[in-house]
């Protein structure tokens, strides 16, 4: 890998190099895509730039995602479980979700795998600077410009779209703590999926906690809402829920994370200004639910594959035809307050395997399974949430 610094001569600079493959953006889209890339036969020397506006140094996220079997990034997996638990006020239990396994990686680990494989392929370039603007023909960097001429560019900086009168964008946002206890406190083997039982009075909120030793466990509260909250509203719910529900009085805070996913009914363009756009710029985050990880995944191996083929790179949005309507009617029904979150959540884990309903989120059921699941919810008030949404299509 050739490393190129952020400029710091005079004047703008010209990249005129020539490139096959440029992208933008180093996070999980980006070098997902650069690792499916290298790891293919067919595209593993093709001259690739990666550009990004600074190192990556930092634990700034954490995915979790279900998975059968292994998967790509299965060496860097921190931890993984076959036990899952669900709380809410009105049901609690033990996720039958066999033959999947709940995996977490830790976005340091993630980065620091990536880049040491992607050092040791000479016709990588990584780039630092950030982006102004992009189309098909060149990259406005902050300190100078790329020629993108003949290169295929893909884009994993999201920019929110102006909002269109009849569409939702509720935000999933979530503040986590690594917590350090003195004594072992925490079941490795177990992991908590969701509990509802906080405090609904902002919206759909939860908080799921992901052991990672007998005394360490990442401890994260998330909401489904329009608004943010303040800095100090994440922190007492999660002070109390330590208190409360883990029953923890002393322990340390050995890492946090903030972050905020779009949850939106709005369509994402595949493309933008002759840009592939990849990741949660392309749709790639399920509207419904937030995930990400694997749909990231699916999508990078579905580019890499059709440029081995000799096809175009195109591969659009992951919730499709019936898949998408299902998000939006689900939004349509948290966003006008229909149903609260939490009971929706609660009748569909209690009435199925979470086995089933992974398969769902992950937009692989058939019509069949689907509507085995619909059946377990109240079906005149999602029937009429759906009409609504399909007849705005």
């Amino acid at each position: 890998m050739s490393l190129t610094s952020t400029f710091s001569h005079a004047g703008p600079a010209v990249y005129q190099q020539q490139y096959d493959i440029i992208v933008l953006g180093a996070g999980c889209a980006g070098l997902s895509l650069v690792m499916r890339l290298l790891q293919d036969p067919a595209t593993q020397h093709k001259k690739i730039l990666l550009v990004d506006k600074a190192p990556k140094q930092q634990n700034d996220r954490t995915w979790c995602f279900w998975e059968k079997g292994e998967g790509f990034f299965e060496s860097i997996t921190a931890m993984q479980w076959e036990q899952l638990d669900f709380f809410s006020n009105a049901y609690c239990g033990q996720l039958d979700m066999a033959p999947y396994r709940y995996k977490m990686i830790r976005g340091i680990d993630f980065y620091n795998h990536c880049f040491a494989v992607i050092q040791q392929w000479p016709n990588v370039t990584l780039l630092y600077d950030e982006v102004v603007q992009c189309d098909a023909q060149m990259v406005q960097l902050a300190n100078g410009r790329i020629d993108c001429a003949g290169a295929l560019v893909f884009s994993s900086l999201y920019i929110p779209a102006a909002q269109k009168p009849g569409r939702y964008y509720l935000l999933q946002h979530f503040k986590g703590w690594m917590v350090q206890t003195e004594q072992p406190h925490f079941d490795v083997q177990r992991a908590t999926l969701m509990d509802f039982r906080v405090s609904q009075t902002h919206g759909a909120s939860f908080v799921y906690v992901m052991p990672l030793a007998p005394n360490r466990a990442l401890v994260e509260y998330t909401l489904f809402t329009e608004n943010l909250l303040q800095p100090a509203q994440y922190d007492a719910a999660l002070k109390d829920y330590i208190t409360q529900y883990l029953h923890i009085k002393e322990y340390t805070i050995a890492d946090s994370e903030f972050g905020v996913i779009p949850m939106t009914s709005a369509p994402i363009p595949a493309m933008a200004n002759g840009v592939y756009q990849i990741g949660t710029a392309g749709g790639q985050t399920k509207a419904s639910s937030g995930y990400t990880f694997q749909f990231i995944q699916k999508q990078s191996a579905a580019i890499v594959a059709n440029l081995a083929a000799g096809k175009q790179p195109f591969t659009g949005h992951p919730s499709k035809g019936r898949f998408r309507l299902y998000d939006n009617t689900l939004l349509h029904i948290i966003a006008n307050k229909k149903m609260p979150g939490d009971a929706i959540f609660a009748r569909l884990f209690a009435k199925n395997k979470a086995a089933a309903l992974f398969k769902f989120l992950d937009n692989e059921t058939s019509l069949p399974e689907d509507l085995k699941i619909m059946a377990t919810v109240p079906q005149g008030l999602f029937i009429k949430a759906a009409l609504a949404e399909w007849l705005k299509r």
